[in-house]
């Protein structure tokens, strides 16, 4: 309740935190009035819930009204800090081209959703005077001053007109945004809520361990039963898609690419390939590629397993090597999203499928790798890794 509702995780940045915030609780007051647009386009009222809610109506207009105001304030300082500022996560690699473009987009509708909004009830609130038996008098803190700036030397029928447009505006934008969000990284609006419901219970830290091996070093040590022998070569960690759960997925569907993984990262700080958001972006675009080919060719199987699609492409095809190779695994990204996304995790799959599965790795990591197995610890030393408790 306080991450995905409460954005409390956006608070670690005070400032930013606050303006999303004017955004968010506008968003979420503005579907009372959303609500009360689609009851009066279909049965031909208007403003319907005044005449059941009284003087409360007029409190939540107001407030919507305020917070809309806020709102606007806070989408241009967002496309200012994009375009103008042009804040170092906004301007890595990963962002240019259609990401951009895309939050460029989503701010810009905001813009026109408010516009929608102001010049609506700036037509009405002269309209109230004119004819009160069709517009109810509702507190307007906002468009009262607007309306007679704006609208106040014109006709009752061009006031009618200005309030139609601004009610068809509102409504046109918002069934567009509707149809753009699976498109958009907004789709985080929705997904944000079950992704952060669907964390793991483990501590952040913890890795995963690979069943296989386990079993394999238990029976080794007697603690098991003996893993019986198979001619088949297993396949450790991730190499696409189908290799990763359900909440890797959902993780990439949610990424709002904010950017505050990769600033935290002390591998992208000092200069390494590595982006944990780029990592997110490019397993939603091939898990995207794959399911629009899996879409529009019906004769592909569509069971989930790793051998029902080939076209010849992995992650590895969006993802370099170097990339997950300079993680250091402190989990420094996923502390700082605020919706709980674990680039980590898929790193790190990719990580044991290139070692263990395709026996590669840096040249660097070799007598790591050697001394790992030779003295049981990552260190060239000449005892072994336990001989201090016989000193």
């Amino acid at each position: 309740m306080l991450i995905a509702f409460g954005q409390k995780k956006m608070f670690d940045r005070p400032l930013a935190a606050i303006f999303h915030l004017f955004i968010y609780l506008a968003f979420l007051l503005t579907q009372i009035e959303l609500i009360e647009i689609f009851i009066d386009g279909i049965f031909g009222s208007h403003r319907f819930f005044a005449a059941y809610l009284g003087g409360f109506y007029s409190l939540v207009v107001g407030l919507i009204e305020v917070l809309s105001l806020l709102a606007l304030f806070a989408t241009l300082i967002f496309l200012s800090r994009r375009n103008l500022l042009r804040l170092p996560r906004f301007t890595k690699a990963e962002l240019m081209g259609w990401p951009q473009q895309d939050a460029n987009l989503i701010l810009l509708g905001e813009i026109l959703l408010v516009f929608g909004i102001f010049t609506m009830n700036s037509a009405d609130h002269l309209l109230q005077s004119i004819s009160p038996e069709h517009y109810p008098s509702v507190f307007l803190p906002v468009s009262g001053i607007l309306g007679p700036i704006l609208f106040g030397s014109l006709d009752a029928s061009t006031l009618v007109f200005m309030e139609r447009f601004g009610w068809w505006q509102h409504v046109l934008v918002v069934f567009g945004f509707i149809l753009y969000l699976p498109y958009s990284k907004h789709l985080h609006i929705f997904l944000a809520f079950p992704n952060v419901y669907f964390r793991p219970q483990k501590p952040r830290g913890e890795m995963e361990n690979i069943p296989a091996i386990m079993d394999e070093v238990k029976s080794m040590f007697g603690l098991g039963p003996e893993t019986p022998v198979s001619d088949e070569l297993p396949v450790f960690g991730a190499s696409d898609i189908f290799d990763l759960s359900r909440k890797n997925l959902l993780d990439a569907y949610t990424c709002t690419e904010c950017g505050r993984c990769t600033s935290v990262c002390p591998a992208n700080l000092t200069g390494k390939k590595l982006s944990p958001r780029k990592i997110m972006m490019d397993v939603r675009d091939r898990a995207t590629e794959v399911g629009n080919t899996l879409k529009f060719k019906k004769n592909i199987s569509t069971s989930g397993e790793r051998s029902a699609y080939d076209d010849g492409k992995n992650l590895f095809s969006y993802i370099s090597k170097e990339e997950i190779r300079a993680c250091t695994t402190c989990n420094a990204c996923v502390e700082a999203c605020p919706v709980l996304i674990n680039p980590l995790d898929i790193i790190l799959q990719l990580r044991r499928y290139e070692v263990l599965t395709e026996s590669q790795t840096a040249e660097s990591w070799t007598p790591m790798f050697t001394s790992l197995e030779n003295q049981g610890c990552v260190w060239q030393v000449p005892q072994e890794r336990d001989a201090w408790i016989h000193s």
